[in-house]
């Protein structure tokens, strides 16, 4: 085979698709529309957006954005383990159910599917957390169906799941794009300075890209006036040729 053949490939993709079993996971997903009486809430589809939104701006070399991916990452990480220690416990509860008994997973006859678009990984772990609290909603209910738990528990417990999600969402909803790179920081321009008073100071590490979240894409540089990208050494391995 001659070493010059080439092969016109197109991008990788894959159909992903969610499927919820309980009302509240799907309520978490949609959110909830601001209405006379309360607010509009964010789902986690609302999420998503943010986070796509969010991996551009770091894909552009904006600190700022690179700061939130970490804390946006270290939330995500806070709020799993919030839902881990909930199962934790209802491990303990179930443990009760006598041996005698035989008892099925709870699932729902029609559960809900749902295709999902997410080009940014901080959004599919915040799918794989809400995957969760669907299981954990489930087998709360069927602790409180078979009288492990009262109904006070199960409340609490469904409540405790969902405020780890929401509270998350709701950092989120705090990122705003700077427009600022780390060449304009460097520079020291109109554009840094403006960023600096709006958003305030960085960490160093930040600033100088050292420290970057492990989820963190790589940046690509506008083009100098020569029509060569600056280098991205230091700031990213090559991205990955699928993003579901």
């Amino acid at each position: 085979m001659s070493d010059n053949f080439q092969l016109n490939l197109g991008s990788l993709r894959s159909s992903i698709n969610l499927t919820l079993h309980t009302h509240h996971a799907a309520r978490i997903w949609h959110g909830r529309p601001a209405s006379n009486e309360a607010p509009a809430i964010i789902g986690l589809s609302g999420f998503v957006g943010i986070m796509n939104r969010l991996k551009r701006g770091a894909e552009q070399d904006d600190p700022y954005s690179d700061w939130w991916m970490i804390r946006i990452e270290e939330k995500l990480e806070q709020s799993k383990q919030e839902i881990l220690s909930i199962h934790e416990q209802l491990d303990s509860v179930m443990a009760a159910l006598p041996k005698a008994l035989s008892v099925s997973d709870n699932l729902n006859v029609h559960p809900v599917t749902i295709p999902l678009f997410v080009n940014a990984q901080l959004g599919f772990l915040a799918v794989y957390l809400l995957v969760s609290y669907d299981d954990l909603v489930r087998r709360v209910l069927l602790a409180n169906h078979t009288a492990l738990i009262t109904r006070r528990d199960m409340e609490a417990w469904i409540d405790q799941g969902a405020h780890a999600l929401r509270s998350l969402f709701g950092l989120a909803q705090q990122y705003k794009f700077s427009g600022a790179s780390r060449d304009d920081f460097a520079a020291n321009n109109a554009r840094a300075i403006k960023a600096r008073e709006q958003f305030g100071d960085l960490p160093q590490d930040i600033l100088e890209g050292t420290r970057r979240s492990s989820y963190a894409p790589p940046i690509t540089r506008k083009k100098s006036s020569s029509g060569l990208a600056d280098s991205n050494a230091g700031h990213g391995s090559a991205d990955a040729e699928n993003e579901g």
